[in-house]
């Protein structure tokens, strides 16, 4: 049996967990302490960068109501390790850096601020914020290091002062001397530039951290986006054994990628737990989430693209700067290069690329993977150039790029990534006649009679899906009629409950409503890699397919019995067990009733990778007198391979795009030159509201690829990808090709008007 075409996918199914989430059902961590929990609070450094010569914590002990206050003291006494760094960054010659160790927390110094310096529990949140208030730290504060303006210039300053000699400061990929016979041979050179400042994953849900002890187990339910991934890290961090500690999440409130790191919270959460024999509660507030949560994005970048004379592009190369923050993130360290590596040719038939990238280590908090992972500032400054490229040789942006788009696959990019299939060149026309980009004109006259400009910009993209394929499926068709399905990824809100309910109802030739899917629990799911990098739905959908194919075959014995038959005159056939050649038939759940739960189990042996693309199409309005920008339309063309759900897909593809427009126009983390954190509030920290958004268009137009057997291809971060890229053209556009550093904000797009 094979499941390369599964029926009754791509059926609009309205999400099986809504009506228990919109009912009050929902099991949040903040929500589920039991009766005398006790509450942590943190004491965080206000300093970007200092030494600690003194935390005193003897009056915040005494204080009522307080169990425990833990410092850096308590913690190595306790044996606590460094958080492990689980993607190691190696040189050009292959030699794996050593980064500093970084403590749940730190002895003898503080490297940014919000940085953990000591951990109060208490009976209550007001002992604990009080008592964390009596503590004495004195600090020698240090000269703080952030990513300059002027990071690409030669001696700029890239490293805080205690950083260790051998962290890796110059990554290249990419055939170099290739792109420099490109450039010397070209007809025309275009080159663009842009700080792409830091962004927030602004959750609904802040991160939490519930531990409790029963035995001898200590369980941490935390939000997260994979259990398997912190009961590896927290069990090496703790140095417990892994029997000790079971890791749970139930529901999360939003991912995007900060949820899917160990952090020190959890660790010391566990390590209190532990301690006092007691419940310990740990919720973030927002503030907390600014400072402390990874961040995105902070990349300064210089791209420059050579076009032959018919305006064909016969090279890219870019010369950036990453800023990496205090330390190197658990997860991603690498997301600024690599992320920028897999699509920066982007749609385009490009035969050379190369990139220069230096990374800085600043005193500000390490950076990460958030919704896009590396791909939206590139595609923000490769679209740019494309754009400009065309206004500079006298082309049409839509012209330049249908001569220049991939035709045959598979394509292997320069820098050696292989795009399983598409049509770009379709994408790129669904996408203009979505965005209805013939009657433009007529609505920028409008705007004009109105005292309004109005630009069109437009943006080819792509994403290449990653995370990790370390999945055990596991399926039991039950007595009582249901089905239950496991998987080691985790759902934030992406409905993963209904896709893979579909998916396995289509196996078994039931309806999805019989199907129960069950994740997050590190006692009862063998592995796990979590979810991130579009990945969710290619290793579970495939996953699942495969353990239901198992327990399919596993039933046939016992069919064979209640059907006095031979096992292999057995047949499954729509849904249940058949006798080859007449009509006796027995079906999965009597079969399950009769005999026993049927279980089937699979692993994930294909690869992860796929590559979704997409054209968006942005229509902007600018009040000159103000600079305000208005998004009035916004489409575009997407190939997401097979569609499992089209409703989820929808709201997958509007949350991204919101998020890229929320990148476009308004969002940015700013620190001073001190280090210190200017947008820790969201009253300093904008993000888009509804009233921000027009209605979202798209089209579907799939080309499966061949890298699975169900031909689904990761879409969640795709529509972040180039949602930017396109608002930002169309802001250039409507400025008379001025290019505006994202955000364009109203005061930026105005300064640009009035010189």
């Amino acid at each position: 049996m094979a499941f390369d075409v599964l029926p009754g996918l791509g059926a609009p199914l309205r999400r099986l967990e809504d009506p228990r989430l919109l009912t009050g059902g929902g099991r949040y961590a903040a929500d589920l302490a039991p009766p005398g929990a006790l509450h942590a609070v943190f004491l965080r450094s206000p300093h970007a960068h200092a030494r600690l010569l003194r935390v005193e914590a003897g009056a915040a002990r005494a204080m009522p109501g307080v169990a425990a206050v833990i410092t850096a003291a308590e913690t190595a006494a306790a044996g606590l390790g460094p958080i492990p760094t689980l993607t190691e960054i190696h040189d050009a010659a292959g030699r794996r850096h050593a980064e500093p160790p970084r403590l749940p927390i730190n002895p003898d110094r503080v490297r940014h601020v919000g940085e953990i310096v000591a951990m109060v529990v208490a009976d209550t949140l007001a002992a604990a914020r009080d008592a964390a208030e009596a503590i004495e730290v004195d600090y020698e504060p240090l000269p703080a290091v952030v990513l300059p303006e002027d990071a690409l210039a030669p001696g700029a300053p890239l490293l805080h002062e205690d950083a260790p000699g051998n962290l890796v400061c110059d990554w290249r990929k990419g055939d170099a001397e290739a792109v420099e016979r490109a450039f010397a041979a070209a007809a025309h050179v275009t080159r663009v530039s842009a700080r792409h400042p830091r962004i927030l994953a602004g959750y609904i849900e802040p991160r939490a951290a519930l531990a409790e002890v029963e035995g001898e187990v200590v369980t941490l339910t935390t939000p997260s986006q994979g259990v398997h991934v912190l009961h590896r890290t927290l069990s090496e961090i703790l140095r417990w054994p892994r029997e000790r500690l079971r890791v749970v999440t139930q529901d999360v409130g939003g991912g995007f990628g900060p949820k899917l790191p160990p952090y020190p919270e959890q660790a010391l959460a566990c390590l209190a737990a532990w301690q006092l024999r007691r419940p310990v509660l740990w919720v973030q507030e927002r503030t907390e989430h600014h400072l402390a949560d990874t961040h995105a994005r902070d990349l300064l970048a210089e791209l420059s693209l050579a076009l032959d004379a018919e305006g064909r592009f016969t090279a890219v190369k870019v010369e950036a700067v990453a800023n990496f923050g205090a330390w190197v993130s658990p997860v991603n360290p690498t997301i600024p290069t690599g992320g920028m590596a897999k699509v920066l040719t982007g749609l385009y038939d490009i035969p050379a690329a190369c990139i220069a990238m230096r990374c800085a280590f600043t005193n500000t908090v390490p950076v990460d993977a958030v919704r896009g992972a590396g791909k939206p500032e590139t595609f923000a400054l490769l679209e740019a150039a494309v754009d400009q490229a065309a206004r500079e040789t006298g082309r049409g942006p839509a012209a330049l790029r249908q001569i220049n788009l991939v035709r045959a696959f598979p394509h292997r990019t320069p820098l050696g990534y292989v795009y399983d299939s598409g049509d770009y060149g379709g994408l790129l026309e669904a996408a203009l006649r979505e965005g209805d980009t013939a009657g433009f004109p007529l609505r920028r006259a409008a705007s004009v009679r109105r005292g309004r400009l109005r630009g069109h910009g437009l943006s080819c993209h792509l994403h290449g899906s990653g995370g990790w394929g370390d999945e055990t499926s596991i399926i039991q068709v039950l007595p009582d009629g249901t089905i239950e399905a496991r998987t080691g990824t985790q759902s934030q809100g992406q409905g993963h409950a209904t896709a893979f309910a579909q998916v396995v109802a289509a196996a078994f030739g039931t309806t999805p409503d019989r199907v129960r899917i069950l994740q997050g629990d590190s006692a009862t799911i063998p592995r796990g890699g979590g979810t991130g990098g579009s990945s969710s739905t290619i290793v579970s959908s495939t996953t699942l397919a495969r353990a239901a194919e198992a327990a399919i075959e596993a039933g046939k014995d016992a069919a064979a019995e209640l059907l006095e038959a031979a096992r292999a005159d057995i047949e499954w056939q729509d849904g249940a067990y058949a006798i080859a050649g007449t009509d006796r038939r027995i079906g999965l759940f009597e079969v399950a009733a009769r005999s026993g739960a049927i279980e089937g189990r699979a692993e994930f042996d294909t690869t992860v990778v796929s590559w979704p693309a997409g054209v968006a199409v942005a229509e902007v309005e600018i009040d000159p007198e103000t600079g305000a920008v208005t998004l009035d339309r916004f489409a575009c063309a997407v190939d997401a391979g097979t569609v499992v759900n089209p409703m989820l897909l929808a709201g997958q593809l509007h949350g991204g795009f919101a998020a890229g427009i929320g990148g476009a126009l308004m969002e940015a983390a700013h620190y001073d030159a001190d280090g210190q954190l200017l947008s820790a509030t969201l009253m300093d920290y904008a993000m888009p509201r509804a009233e921000d958004l027009p209605p979202f268009r798209h089209v579907l137009e799939g080309v499966p690829t061949p890298n699975n057997a169900l031909g689904i291809k990761g879409v969640g971060e795709l529509p972040t990808n180039g949602a930017a890229a396109a608002v930002a053209n169309a802001v250039a556009d409507a400025l008379g090709g001025r290019a505006v550093e994202l955000p364009a904000t109203a005061e930026k797009v105005w300064r640009a008007l009035h010189g």
